[in-house]
């Protein structure tokens, strides 16, 4: 499943994501992934977590490049319960226009692995295309 958290910059999705993956850790039976930009606002991740900072993967560039990053994780760890991507909007270049692909790819790999997806996206709902799918839940 891919879940959702829309809103606008400062709305508090971040912490949101952080309450989230603290909570699924603490019930799951495999690894939780948190992947942000930066460490900033990191400092309440339960330490089980494994925390990726994409800023220390320049070379990542574009969504087929950071959708490759996803598979290598998931095919280095095959105990990887939910990723949990803060700002999507902000990783690789990834915009309103290109989220549709990209969910689907996220859509593909949780059905292919049995992994929740979270992702935070700074924008209202309303303007993110097909949003609406059935293979997708937002959360607020």
């Amino acid at each position: 499943m891919v879940n959702l958290i829309t809103g606008p910059r400062g709305s508090g999705k971040t912490q949101q994501m952080i309450d989230l993956a603290n909570e699924k850790v603490k019930t799951s039976n495999g690894n939780v992934v948190l992947i942000k930009k930066s460490h900033k606002d990191t400092y309440t991740v339960d330490f089980n977590i494994r925390a990726i900072r994409m800023a220390d993967y320049k070379d990542i560039l574009t969504l087929e490049e950071f959708v490759g990053f996803l598979y290598g994780m998931v095919a280095g760890n095959h105990d990887i319960e939910a990723i949990f991507i803060d700002s999507v909007l902000k990783q690789a270049n990834i915009t309103l226009e290109s989220l549709p692909a990209f969910l689907q790819k996220l859509h593909k790999i949780s059905n292919e692995n049995n992994i929740e997806f979270y992702l935070s996206i700074s924008a209202d709902k309303n303007e993110i295309p097909e949003i609406n799918s059935p293979d997708y839940n937002v959360l607020n």
